[in-house]
């Protein structure tokens, strides 16, 4: 027979385990929605839209279980901060996946017009924001609150590029008012990749609370 113990470290595992599955889930979305909008593929676009689903899914049951587990193994201290930034943090990366879906509509709506300007800075922001999702689940596994903190320091890079590219296609915009669509859809594709960092940085701030009991903004 197991013990106590022997049984919340086996079922705080399978709720790491899903975890794990859901970040690859919204980190496939990340990428997926920069090929769609690099490419303006509306059918990949409908995919990612469709598969969004999945990962709505998986919060819901990574948050029953956690809820499970409190109610049977009536954790307490460190286990119980874990079980508590574990629901956070699928809510998190649940609004990363909606933010992947904000980019893969704009594509939809965009309806085959070119791009304004060649992506260049948009996937820098991107793969930042996958890196910072990665690197803030292996700081959650980890448990180690200094990884965390790192990970809240990527993300004043991506605040960096956002800003340069909404003063650059400010800029498109004012010159030539006929590009101001266009324009918007880059923004908004930028903007939605700027949330993902704010995501990441909400799960590295959840990682710190879990380790140290302190609550605490990260990025102000």
């Amino acid at each position: 027979m197991l013990s106590p113990r022997s049984t919340l470290d086996r079922e705080f595992s399978a709720i790491r385990d899903n975890i794990l599955r859901m970040g690859s889930l919204v980190d496939t979305a990340i990428d997926r929605s920069i090929q769609a909008l690099r490419t303006q593929d509306v059918v990949l676009s409908r995919q990612i839209i469709a598969d969004d689903q999945g990962i709505n899914d998986l919060r819901f049951t990574i948050e029953e279980e956690c809820l499970a587990l409190i109610a049977t193994q009536q954790p307490v201290a460190s286990d119980l901060r874990a079980v508590i930034a574990a629901m956070n943090i699928v809510n998190d990366m649940e609004r990363m996946g909606d933010h992947a879906t904000g980019i893969a509509k704009t594509v939809i709506r965009m309806g085959g017009e070119p791009l304004l300007k060649p992506l260049v800075d948009i996937p820098r922001i991107a793969d930042l924001a996958r890196e910072m999702l990665k690197k803030s689940l292996d700081a959650f596994l980890a448990r180690d609150a200094e990884a965390a903190r790192r990970v809240a320091q990527q993300d004043d890079e991506i605040d960096r590029l956002y800003n340069q590219i909404f003063r650059e296609l400010l800029s498109f915009m004012i010159e030539d008012p006929a590009t101001t669509t266009r324009g918007t859809y880059l923004l908004w594709a930028a903007h939605n990749l700027e949330r993902i960092g704010d995501r990441a940085t909400n799960i590295a701030e959840r990682v710190i609370f879990m380790t140290t009991g302190t609550m605490k903004e990260l990025n102000d």
